[in-house]
């Protein structure tokens, strides 16, 4: 396989842009990324969405989205795997640049959540689990959560308190990420005053649905060019769990977090304790918490007793939502994915500013889509 290299980054602040379309979106982050890259010409471009077929009555993105760019001609093609989309996307990319097919592709992740509001923009997000067993019973991605939640409580005797330290960590990073749509830092105590939503799931526990569009500019060493602030995408893994819940023989193991976490760290050859940071799925804050469990960093039943403040902090052993994360930085599900490995880039080319993991070697990201259902796990590295 070919050496995968990330030239070029460039990305959307996540919020209500209800004057733009999801058009306009990724055109900003394509063009950004692109500019960044020294403007190489793409071949293919990939595009990360989940619902604009939906929320934005608009399919056939490939089309739109590099008329739109100005790639009159270029292959564009979506790819959907639920919230994981953008990180799916991708994964497309590295196989493209990797198989020797292409020199030169853009993966772009974009949602368009504001073109839609009220109860229906939570029923089509339910898309991404189990139509006949969950969403038609009325379960939401929050009411799952929520039950995920409560089993863990009841199986582990963890503190209820534990699951804070994922919305409070990731609001302080994201105080200093112009990208993030929250940049105002929470306590404990803002914590425990937030209302529930789905017990025992409290406001700062979910993720908030935005608009937003992050691009990335993938190269062969074809391509490369002396002094471009390049980094190697050394690992791209997808496994996949049953998609209802039910059929799993437990709910909290989240088997394809840990298929996909093995994978990678076997294909770059790589343990764990050479990570220096993981953009895991900090949200659902469950969600979190099994992650660490089923990517090996904490026994089963014992993640609540590895995620302190202290361990996920940007001076942590690992620390975790490093720009703000998908809390902090708004969750735009298309797109999520491709914000984590853009937040990575940041950290591995030294300018995350004050959030700077100091001699940031090796990052994992992972994008989950629904209960787990897929894992999208990859590891980038400084060139």
């Amino acid at each position: 396989m070919n050496t995968v290299y990330i030239t070029g980054i460039g990305q959307v602040a996540v919020g209500e842009h209800w004057e733009k379309t999801l058009a306009a979106l990724s055109t900003t982050a394509i063009r950004a990324a692109l500019k960044d890259a020294g403007s190489p010409q793409p071949e293919i471009v990939y595009i990360g969405n989940f619902l604009a077929s939906s929320l934005s009555h608009q399919a056939n993105l490939g089309a739109l989205v590099c008329d739109a760019a100005g790639l009159n001609g270029v292959e564009g093609t979506t790819v959907e795997a639920g919230e994981a989309s953008g990180a799916a996307a991708l994964h497309m990319g590295c196989l493209a640049i990797g198989s020797g097919l292409v020199d030169c592709v853009v993966v772009v992740g974009v949602e368009k959540m504001t073109d839609m509001v009220g109860t229906q923009v939570e029923a089509f997000a339910a898309q991404s689990g189990d139509y006949d067993f969950e969403t038609m019973q009325g379960l939401t991605p929050t009411g799952m959560a929520g039950l995920l939640m409560q089993r863990y409580l009841d199986q582990t005797q963890a503190p209820r308190d534990a699951f804070s330290v994922f919305p409070i960590t990731a609001h302080r990073n994201g105080v200093n990420n112009p990208y993030a749509m929250y940049r105002k830092a929470i306590d404990l105590e803002a914590y425990h005053k937030a209302p529930l939503v789905s017990a025992p799931l409290t406001l700062y526990d979910v993720p908030s649905y935005a608009d937003g569009a992050a691009a990335l500019v993938l190269v062969s060493q074809n391509l490369l060019r002396d002094g471009q602030k390049a980094v190697i995408v050394s690992a791209s893994e997808i496994a996949t769990d049953t998609l209802a819940v039910h059929d799993r023989s437990d709910p909290l193991a989240f088997e394809a977090v840990h298929i996909s976490t093995a994978n990678a760290l076997e294909k770059a050859g790589l343990t764990r304790d050479c990570l220096d940071l993981f953009e895991c799925w900090d949200t659902p804050s469950i969600y979190g918490m099994l992650s660490l469990e089923a990517g090996g960093f904490a026994e089963r039943g014992q993640g609540w007793q590895f995620a302190t403040p202290e361990n996920l902090a940007l001076t942590g052993r690992l620390p975790v939502a490093t720009m703000g994360g998908i809390k902090a930085h708004g969750f735009a599900p298309g797109a999520a994915g491709i914000y984590q490995v853009l937040d990575a880039v940041q950290q591995l080319r030294g300018e995350a500013g004050q959030n700077q993991i100091a001699g940031a070697q090796i990052v994992m990201t992972q994008a989950l889509s629904a209960a787990a259902a897929s894992a999208i796990t990859h590891i980038i590295r400084k060139a």
